[in-house]
């Protein structure tokens, strides 16, 4: 079975004059294959791997989610707006699939700046921090420090996306899904995850809502994570989307998967089994561009 992304002529994405796209087209293609060295049973997984259906200016057109297991997976909608995926597998000899094929649009045209109408409340789980996202002495001085010297939200949210970039350097292996903020600020070494997280928990110790977006950024080959800040707007809170391991804005290269207050809301893949064996993880992704469209 030929599937929908290859039937698509991908684009080279480095030879796209991003400033004058108006529109984008994605076929975004994904396996994680999990071995197990003895069977397991009762196995219980739960999957965040397909894009939102909507969220801002980006449009998921289709998608096919399926497990070698038991094929075709249903989607649920979660508190965030995010689709999951809960897979019941009675046994796994040796091996489970998950699989992954969606179409992405992202279409200026279709707005999505505003975050919610005039005169709606802000979402407080923004403000609020987590296990990860706690700010401790140090990232509190800093967010005091960043505020001081920028009172305005929207420049306070560039300055803290430069400070984490400024004071982070990006490493490896050193940090893993359990490392809070204030530990891989301690360190000065992280990912991306910790780099996100960094800038949320000093936006909040700011009184600047923020939360975790997780995706995938066109020309990589592991999935990203960055920080859409909310800062407050005439018509209500705006989306401000930046990315501390880059230090910049985003653009149309960046594709939503999930939102959440931090990783531990958005995981793309996790679970729980009953046996022995123990599993090692495989994972592979493509994000291809298939069609441009720019300004008149």
């Amino acid at each position: 079975m030929i599937s929908a992304c290859e039937t698509e002529v991908a684009i080279d994405h480095a030879s796209v004059n991003w400033s004058r796209v108006v529109a984008a087209q994605y076929c975004v293609e994904q396996t994680l294959r999990y071995e197990y060295d003895a069977p397991i049973r009762d196995l219980r997984h739960r999957l965040i791997v397909a894009p939102r259906r909507r969220h801002l200016d980006q449009q998921r057109l289709g998608n096919h989610l399926w497990s070698s297991a038991s094929g075709p997976l249903d989607l649920a909608v979660d508190a965030f707006g995010n689709d999951v995926a809960s897979v019941w597998v009675a046994r796994v000899e040796r091996e489970i699939t998950f699989g992954l094929e969606s179409t992405i649009l992202r279409d200026r045209r279709l707005g999505g700046e505003e975050l919610c109408s005039r005169g709606e409340a802000p979402d407080p789980r923004w403000l609020a921090g987590g296990r990860l996202t706690r700010a401790d002495d140090a990232l509190l001085d800093a967010a005091a420090t960043l505020r001081d010297e920028h009172p305005d939200p929207r420049t306070c949210a560039h300055a803290i996306v430069r400070f984490v970039h400024r004071h982070m350097t990006y490493t490896k292996k050193v940090t893993d899904v359990f490392t809070t903020a204030s530990t891989a600020f301690a360190m000065r070494r992280g990912v991306c995850q910790d780099f996100a997280h960094i800038a949320i928990a000093i936006a909040r110790a700011c009184g600047i809502g923020a939360r975790y977006a997780s995706g995938h950024l066109l020309g990589e080959g592991a999935t990203h994570a960055w920080v859409e800040f909310l800062i407050d707007g005439d018509g209500g809170p705006l989306v401000l989307s930046l990315d501390p391991t880059h230090c910049g804005e985003t653009d149309f290269r960046y594709i939503v998967v999930a939102i959440g207050r931090d990783y531990d809301d958005v995981p793309p893949t996790s679970g729980v089994f009953t046996g022995d064996g123990h599993g090692t993880l495989h994972g592979r992704q493509r994000v291809s561009l298939t069609d441009v469209t720019y300004a008149a």
